[in-house]
């Protein structure tokens, strides 16, 4: 497919997400990551790792975006919550359009009215990527219409949800059946298990909100996916989506489908023909 033109980008975040999308835009020419973004103290272990994957034109590794006499086309979180303070309002306050992965961080009362501002101070846009979950864009018009509901239920094998409060409540190492851990509101789901319900937040601000969308969170040794199932109702009738995202290898916690979401977004806004 011809590639119409041509798109600077500043990454934000290498970790298993970041190298993920990183390899997967090899070949694209249209698409360079010319700056990546760490935490200071971690730029050398990102330069070798971003050398081991053999990239054509390697990108400079920084602890800040950099706009001495360079400017990104775009910037990409997918660092998680702290770096839509860190990097993304101050990218849209200098007019560089961003997409964002950490949806959950938006859970923080005020943050999103704050991207709101900033994205309008710097006349340009920020999007919202829908990650590891599908249908957004029907939801999101059944909106227009008028929504009653939205529940959504997350289960993920154990190791999943590792690292997690619900190791405070579940033998992760020896659960034998599935176990709910949490049930309540996309605003709290999201602030308790930030690394592992954005998806709740996604619905939740494509829908109903935060606190109107109903969440439950499950383990279940019984899965080897990430089994995401939502329902919502309306003027526009009934929809009911149940995908079963395979675990990113590298890290279980995030789905695979999250970096090929970026790498959609992305290849969007080069390509003639975008979906």
């Amino acid at each position: 497919m011809k590639e119409a033109v041509f798109e600077r980008i500043a990454l934000v975040g290498f970790g298993a997400i970041g190298q993920a999308v990183f390899d997967s835009l090899r070949g694209e020419s249209a698409l360079r990551i010319e700056q990546i973004i760490v935490p200071e103290g971690e730029e050398a272990a990102a330069t070798q790792c971003m050398q081991s994957l053999d990239a054509t034109v390697p990108a400079h590794v920084l602890n800040k975006l950099s706009l001495d006499n360079w400017r990104p086309d775009l910037l990409v979180e997918c660092a998680g919550h702290a770096a839509i303070e860190e990097h993304v309002l101050p990218a849209l306050e200098q007019g560089i359009p961003c997409l964002v992965v950490s949806i959950g961080a938006l859970s923080t009362p005020g943050l999103a009215e704050r991207l709101e501002e900033a994205a309008l101070k710097g006349r340009t846009q920020v999007h919202l990527l829908a990650g590891a979950i599908g249908g957004i864009d029907a939801l999101a018009a059944a909106r227009i219409a008028g929504l009653d509901k939205v529940t959504y239920v997350g289960r993920k094998p154990p190791r999943g949800w590792l690292g997690s409060p619900a190791e405070e409540t579940l033998d992760l190492h020896n659960l034998k059946e599935a176990a709910m851990f949490f049930e309540g509101s996309a605003r709290e789901a999201a602030r308790l298990y930030p690394k592992n319900a954005n998806v709740a937040a996604t619905l939740s601000l494509a829908g109903v909100g935060l606190d109107n969308t109903k969440v439950q969170l499950w383990a279940d040794p019984a899965v080897q996916d990430n089994i995401h199932y939502y329902e919502a109702e309306g003027l526009f009738g009934h929809m009911a989506v149940t995908l079963k995202g395979k675990p990113l290898a590298s890290n279980p916690k995030t789905s695979t489908l999250t970096v090929y979401s970026v790498v959609r977004a992305l290849k969007n806004r080069v390509h003639a023909v975008a979906m």
